[in-house]
């Protein structure tokens, strides 16, 4: 019986064996291009994981389960295709090259539409290309990417965001940061996940940006998020693993050198002190010596290596959804990201969850729903290291020899108010969404009505702990506070914020899209609501008991304090733009807004901001058809002009007779008492209005040998006038400074792009690079002058220029000194020479003053900023390469960067040792020195900003490499793995420039270190 079961079985099985084999089949044949044979070519059964790559000749060979089955060929750079078999055994394919970058939809203001029929300057950037940087943050991802765009940062801590980013140059003394849109709506543009980003677009013109009229002078930039698409559900996931390592840090003299320079110091502004005033002459020989026997009295402490690591940790995991068919369309990812710092407890995570969905109602009814929700948290140690931390020398103690903390500088000890100091805690939380609800009532006619909420929800707490030092001969003998900057941390205390704000975007919009023969117009007419409140709340106490209980309820009472306030604000805008092109060749755009702020007073609350622009298609006219210029693909000549405005400027009522409210303290019979106080503190200006920006750009798109080579320029001059102001009144008035619409400035410069890419076999590469420019001066600011920074602000000067005095370079002899003017009389050979430019009289008086021999001495902002990427793959393997830099920049060397004792017995930065004027020195020695003589008693004369401290900031970067490699699906598919992708990337590689040695470029003298990023990944779709 058990026989006939199995004889029984293997009939059953050796029938569905052959059953499976006749619905099987074969298919075969050849992939080709224009050139040939396509080798490399992947071949997919749709919805199952079987799948085979072309091979040297092009020809494929793959099995299908039923006659209903349908193959895609994919490349990249290719337009794909999928092809039914139905009865077909032999299946050939030719595929076709993806249209150029001129077909390309670009995402504007409002809408889209095709790069070529751009009249406008606007820039755009895949978001795959941004993703590939491995940035925490959307903003410093996009440096060197766009050109145009200004993108300057200090640091790389932890979550950080790009410092500020400016669009074609300056436009306002005031804000001139671009306004950012998200999928249409007011947002942060480092509130979205670098991989959620589908493209972003910058409006850099009058054209592209006056349909966001009041806050588009400074430019605007467009993020467009993924959405679904028609296709099988999928799943990806991917996840990162890297390192933070800090580029470069600044290096310090040895303790030998130290103690002699600081005994030379002393020797140079006392002579008759001697030359061991500070250290003896047993110290500078035996302190290194000494120290092993007695190292609390002769420390040697490595700062840099007892508070950075040498690397910090980070990690990031994505998990994303995608999918869709006819009806709906849906894309879900949720991102996580964890950052260690350097130091201490510094740590940032994020969570990032997006999801967009798209739904086709009916034939007329269409509709989006989205949402987004950010959480992230930033802990921090309360005391921020970097300032002492490259101040202080080693002859100061951290710790004692027992390990407990030492006393460092007087109390000042950077490690020891890491270890005790407290901590500070930030988090917040953003949820967003977007509804929209399409009509399409006839063909090319559409309405969308769109609303748009967003929450924000901040809270922080800032718990300082007092610390202290106990003497190194007793442990528990208290020796003192530890300090910062003078301030001791006596007591402890704990600062709280609650901030929350709301907006809500509300707009709807009519687009009209008609062709009839050789005309095709684009209509859009739009209205657009915005409103949005916020309200913050603070509280304190101090002097706590226990320090281990951050909440505010176990302070004491009588050490209160609180604060709050609220603010609200909105705006109504008209809205509308028609494109006219006849031929392809004739190109014209015109837009207008009309803005109404709460701003303003109601007699000069609306504003309309028009624009015109039109473009020439040059390569479509027959006379250049007949010319057979084989090589040219497309050429276009473009030119617009319009008006943008700038509504912020200060605070959000600056029309109105606001009182400011406070605490004073009181005699009221004879007893002192606190209440409440409130005044008027600034005159009101009722006919403050908007600052108005007139923009004017030529541009020129060129395409050449099959559109391989691109080239995109443009010069563009702008105009600022109604700048706002601080215009001094009399003091009889009784109230502060006032601020009216008085000021112009105007800003030119020219962007330039080329790209070429192409593909050669197994080959396919590429490569872009911009380059841009600018000027940007102030042509009126009335009487007023700012002098801020050692930099100036007045009519006639470039923006932010540097002031100081100009030099002659050192005093090399007493002769010298005392026949030439000086800024005091503790001038001495071996000092900065100062040239006498004026005096009262207007001419040369013989002394060097503030008041009249400083001038400008250059401008301060960056010149010629350029970046690229170049990448190449070849098969499975892909690299990317990404650059920045500065071609030029008047920079000032800091003080923090070359002075020595600072704070009277700061570190001595090695880039001067043997390089300055010393008493020692040879003539020839000092004639030849690059730094002045070592002082305390003339540093301020010496440190003062002049062109004596002034050197070529530029540089280059290599901002990015990233090596992938895709694991062949033969292999993949054998454990249900549509994709893999492996891939390592390295971050701020090197730099190449004239910073003095140790100083990152961008790096702020007081403020976290600019990191290599080394990151490990993989991306696996199911």
């Amino acid at each position: 019986m058990t026989r006939h079961r199995i004889v029984f079985s293997l009939l059953a099985v050796f029938y569905s064996m052959w059953s499976w084999a006749q619905q099987e089949m074969l298919v075969k044949g050849t992939v080709s291009d224009k050139q040939g044979a396509f080798s490399g070519v992947s071949v997919n059964v749709a919805g199952t994981v079987t799948s085979t790559v072309t091979d040297a000749q092009g020809a494929y060979t793959i099995r299908i389960s039923s006659s209903n089955a349908e193959l895609i060929f994919s490349a990249v750079g290719y337009v794909t295709q999928q092809v039914v078999v139905g009865t077909s055994k032999t299946i050939d394919v030719t595929l076709e090259e993806e249209m150029s970058s001129l077909d390309e939809v670009v995402v504007v203001g409002y809408g889209e539409v095709r790069k070529k029929d751009l009249t406008g300057a606007v820039s755009s950037v895949k978001g795959s290309d941004l993703a590939e940087r491995k940035t925490t943050t959307l903003s410093a991802s996009l440096q060197g990417a766009v050109p145009g765009l200004m993108v300057r940062r200090d640091n790389n801590a932890p979550g950080a965001s790009a410092g500020s980013m400016h669009i074609r140059g300056v436009t306002t003394i005031g804000d001139s940061a671009p306004l950012v849109i998200i999928d249409g709506v007011p947002g942060s543009i480092d509130h979205v996940n670098p991989n959620d980003v589908e493209s972003i677009s910058v409006l850099k013109d009058a054209a592209s940006a006056s349909i966001y009229g009041s806050r588009a002078a400074a430019g605007v930039i467009l993020v467009t998020t993924k959405r679904g698409n028609r296709s099988s559900l999928n799943l990806t996931y991917t996840g990162e693993l890297g390192a933070d390592i800090p580029t470069i840090q600044p290096k310090m003299v040895g303790v030998t050198r130290y103690l002699e320079m600081a005994n030379e110091l002393r020797y140079n502004d006392n002579p008759v002190g001697g030359f061991y005033q500070d250290y003896s002459a047993d110290q500078v020989k035996n302190w290194i010596s000494n120290h092993d026997a007695d190292p609390n009295n002769y420390p040697l402490t490595d700062w840099r290596n007892l508070i950075l690591d040498d690397y910090s940790l980070r990690q990031t995991h994505t998990i994303g959804v995608s999918g869709g068919n006819d009806k709906v369309r849906s894309k879900a990812s949720l991102a996580y990201d964890d950052v260690d710092g350097l130091y201490g407890i510094r740590n940032f995570k994020r969570i990032m969850l997006r999801v967009n969905n798209d739904f086709t109602i009916s034939d007329i009814i269409g509709a989006s729903l989205d949402m987004n929700v950010r959480n992230a948290r930033n802990q921090t140690p309360y005391y921020s290291p970097f300032s002492l931390l490259r101040q202080m020398p080693a002859i100061y103690a951290a710790t004692w020899d027992d390990g407990r903390i030492a006393e460092g500088k007087s109390g000042g000890n950077p490690y020891g108010l890491l270890q005790m100091g407290g901590d500070r805690d930030a988090r917040s939380t953003q949820i967003g969404g977007r509804g929209v609800l399409d009509i399409k009532p006839f063909s090319g006619f559409k309405v969308s009505a769109i609303v748009s909420p967003y929450m924000n929800f901040s809270k922080s707490k800032a718990f300082r702990k007092k610390a202290f030092y106990t003497l190194a001969t007793d442990p528990n003998a208290f020796g003192g506070w530890l300090e910062d900057n003078a301030n001791p941390y006596s007591t402890t205390r704990l600062a709280e914020e609650r901030n929350d704000d709301y907006n809500i975007t509300s707009q709807l919009i009519a687009n009209y899209i008609k062709s009839f023969g050789k005309h095709h117009v684009t209509a859009m007419i739009g209205y657009e609501n915005y409103y949005q409140k916020w309200e913050n709340l603070g509280a304190s106490r101090d002097q706590y008991i226990l320090d281990q209980y951050p909440y505010l309820n176990v302070g004491p009472e009588d050490y209160r304090d609180n604060s709050g306030d609220a603010q609200a604000y909105t705006y109504n805008s008209y809205f509308g733009r028609i494109i006219y092109s006849y031929a392809d060749k004739y190109l014209v755009q015109i837009n207008t807004r009309r803005d109404g702020s709460s701003r303003f007073h109601r007699d000069n609350r609306w504003g309309t901001f028009p624009s015109f622009s039109a473009g020439w298609v040059i390569s479509e006219e027959q006379f250049v058809k007949n010319a057979n210029l084989k090589e040219l693909s497309f050429l276009k000549i473009r030119a617009s002009w319009g008006k943008l405005g700038n509504e912020r400027i200060g605070s959000y009522y600056p029309y109105m007779s606001l009182m400011t409210f406070g605490n004073a303290l009181f005699y009221r019979n004879g007893e002192l008492i606190s209440d409440n106080t409130a005044a008027q503190r600034t005159l009101a200006v009722e006919d403050i209005s908007w600052e108005k920006t007139e923009s004017t750009d030529i541009g020129l798109d060129a395409a050449f040998f099959d559109n391989r080579l691109t080239i995109t320029t443009d010069y563009y001059w702008k105009k600022t006038a109604g700048m706002l102001l601080s215009i001094n009144i009399p003091g009889s008035v009784g109230q502060g400074i006032s601020e009216m619409n008085a000021g112009e400035m105007s800003t030119k410069g020219f962007d330039l792009e080329i790209g070429w890419k192409d593909r050669k076999g197994d080959w396919s590469y590429g490569v872009n690079a911009n380059l841009s420019d600018f000027l940007s001066k102030l042509d009126d600011m009335k009487d007023t002058r700012v002098i801020s920074g050692n930099k100036l602000k007045e009519s006639g000067v470039y923006f932010n220029e540097w002031y100081g005095y100009k030099n002659e370079g050192l005093f090399l002899t007493e002769e010298d000194v005392a026949n030439s003017p000086k800024l005091n009389n503790q001038i001495r050979v071996g000092d900065i020479k100062y040239m006498d430019i004026s005096g009262p009289d207007g001419v040369p008086d013989g002394i060097i003053s503030a008041e009249y021999d400083r001038v400008p001495l250059g401008n301060s902002l960056p010149r010629f900023q350029y970046g690229g990427r170049v990448h190449a793959g070849y098969k499975n393997i892909n690299l990317s390469m990404t650059f920045q830099g500065i071609g030029k920049q008047n920079v000032r060397l800091e003080r923090q960067m070359v002075e020595p004792l600072r704070a009277n017995f700061g570190n001595i930065p090695a880039i001067i040792d043997g390089h300055y004027w010393s008493p020692f020195n040879t003539n020839e020695e000092n004639a030849a020195a690059l730094y002045p003589r070592l002082t305390r008693s003339n540093i301020e004369a010496n440190m003062a900003m002049s062109d004596y401290w002034m050197f070529n900031g530029r540089y280059f970067r290599l901002k990015n490499v990233t090596l992938g490699y895709t694991v062949p699906q033969r292999y993949t598919e054998k454990v249900k793995i549509h994709n893999l992708h492996v891939y390592a990337s390295a971050t701020d590689l090197f730099t190449v420039n004239k910073y003095p040695s140790g100083w990152d470029p961008e790096m702020g003298v007081s403020a976290y270190p600019i990191t290599t990023t080394l990151v490990f990944g993989l991306s696996v779709n199911f």
